[in-house]
């Protein structure tokens, strides 16, 4: 079997934790920022995990992560 490359627009994204879920930044927070509410823009900080059916996405596209 040959090696496997990544998505290296993957590995800019999005990084897995210790228990093998994917974490990646707060979506929603480029630009816009005055029509948003401050509640939103506070919980927006940060990271966050993605939803394990999205996380299987992205794990093909990180094969060695």
């Amino acid at each position: 079997m040959p090696k496997l490359k990544t998505k290296s627009g993957a590995k800019k994204r999005f990084k897995l934790t210790a228990s093998g879920k994917v974490k990646t930044a707060q979506a929603g927070k480029r630009h816009g920022m005055i029509k948003r509410t401050t509640k939103f823009i506070r919980n927006a900080r940060g990271t966050t995990t993605l939803a394990p059916q999205d996380a299987k996405i992205v794990k093909q596209f990180l094969p060695y992560a």
